[in-house]
């Protein structure tokens, strides 16, 4: 039995490393979940939803993952952490995702956009959709 205990501290002291590097950020998965949330949360009551969306409660700011939305009409952007009220399409995505998001289907678009806190550019990846009115994406930086 003591055996098994040592077995277990040392495999966790060796893993903490690993679980720390990849912790600080959010990743691919993470954003697909995130985004998942985020629609089910629009669909069950948008403006509740956005307005967690724009002051990262409810679990939608995690780390450097934040959901965005914009009206699929118009372009303007309902729910960001520095970008509620500009158009999506002045964004280098934008254009693309206006034209390319569908109800029911998730997408992915990759771009340069720094990280919050950050002026360098990094390469981006955003998961998006279109639910109900709005068109709602999470990204993750590599």
């Amino acid at each position: 039995m003591r055996w098994k205990l040592v077995a277990i501290v040392v495999a966790l002291y060796l893993s903490a490393p690993a679980l720390a590097a990849t912790s600080q950020y959010g990743t691919a998965t993470d954003a697909r979940a995130m985004l998942a949330r985020a629609v089910q949360a629009v669909k069950h009551n948008k403006a509740k939803a956005l307005a967690m969306f724009n002051n990262g409660s409810g679990g939608f700011k995690d780390r450097d993952l934040y959901v965005i939305c914009a009206n699929a009409s118009s372009g303007i952007i309902t729910a960001s952490p520095t970008s509620k009220g500009k158009l999506l399409q002045r964004f280098p995505p934008g254009k693309k995702v206006m034209r390319t998001a569908e109800q029911g289907k998730v997408s992915e678009i990759t771009y340069f956009w720094p990280r919050p806190g950050s002026i360098t550019p990094r390469r981006k990846h955003t998961f998006y959709t279109k639910v109900a009115d709005q068109i709602c994406g999470v990204g993750y930086w590599e």
